[in-house]
């Protein structure tokens, strides 16, 4: 017997477990996107209309090349600004923010390729992932009694990480001499420098060897564990199976399916996505070979005028 004094607040809550549908309402949404537009001249690269990214919880984006997923992530993060569209985080609205304000409200990115500066060492580059840090400051870097206690700080966090990374034996090797595996680790290290509440990867596993991809694989649960969200860009479907909540997927700059990895294997629209809507029919004589009925055409049309000059030259015999 349900409980009145629930009221219709309770009929309208949105279930634990979300409605496997493009856009579909999440009971915690850490993310809003509504009618986001990016267009470059004739071609739309993203076209979303409406998004929820559920608190705490790992997000798979997948799709096909060119879906448009790295840039939906460009706009998100503000590295990159949109033809129309608004979203919000954690309830405030971030369309107008650059990038640097972005990561310093708690939403976060890596990159397909890394960003770590090859000439600066692994602390350096971790320590340039601080947010809000006086020593930046012109003036008050000049007073070093202003900044030394926080820089104090902001290394022991970087050991901290570096340490659970298994990188703390690197921290002084220039990130150049880094392997792109190592890179990947350390990108991810600096992005937690920031303590992000929702953290965005870019194909984090993309040029990983084996050893190493089981490493980044652990850090992302743990993420999670650790009460953050995690929404990552992924086309190894073996790694979004095991570890993504929840997995959308994008083509043509568009949402076309929301679900857990079951549903999304299962979903016709994802299957004809990757693979083409006829993919699992024969193609007809035309389809093999479109350019047949114009060849035969040609073939007919030489045949009559062919016909036309025999009959021209038997009348210029006969004569």
């Amino acid at each position: 017997m349900s409980d009145p004094a629930a009221g219709p607040a309770a009929a309208t809550a949105a279930p634990d477990k979300p409605e496997s549908v493009p856009g579909s309402t999440k009971s915690d949404p850490i993310l809003v996107v509504d009618g986001i537009r990016r267009s470059f001249g004739g071609l739309v690269a993203v076209d979303v209309d409406h998004l929820e990214v559920e608190r705490n919880k790992i997000t798979a984006l997948i799709g096909p090349n060119g879906a448009g997923k790295t840039t939906f992530f460009n706009l998100i993060t503000g590295f990159d600004a949109p033809n129309a569209g608004t979203w919000s985080f954690n309830g405030e609205d971030m369309a107008q923010l650059p990038a640097h304000r972005v990561a310093q409200n708690g939403m976060v990115r890596t990159f397909q390729l890394t960003k770590a500066l090859s000439r600066l060492t692994v602390m350096e580059n971790m320590k340039l992932g601080a947010q809000r840090q006086r020593g930046e400051n012109f003036f008050r870097s000049l007073n070093h009694r202003g900044w030394r206690a926080q820089e104090h700080e902001i290394e022991a966090r970087a050991d901290s990480l570096l340490a659970r990374f298994k990188m703390d034996h690197m921290r002084e090797e220039f990130a150049g001499s880094l392997s792109g595996g190592q890179r990947k680790l350390l990108e991810m290290a600096r992005a937690l420098m920031a303590e992000p509440a929702l953290i965005m990867l870019d194909e984090p596993m993309a040029g990983v060897n084996p050893a190493l991809t089981q490493s980044l694989l652990g850090h992302v649960k743990e993420l999670r564990d650790e009460g953050r969200t995690v929404m990552f860009v992924e086309h190894d479907m073996d790694v979004v199976r095991d570890i993504s909540d929840w997995v959308i997927v994008m083509a043509e700059g568009r949402i076309i399916a929301e679900g857990t990895h079951e549903e999304i294997g299962a979903n016709r629209d994802v299957i004809d996505a990757y693979l083409g809507r006829d993919h699992d029919s024969a193609l007809t004589i035309d389809e093999e070979n479109p350019f047949a009925a114009d060849e035969a055409d040609s073939a007919t049309a030489g045949s009559s005028g062919n016909d036309s000059e025999d009959t021209e030259n038997e009348s210029e015999s006969e004569s």
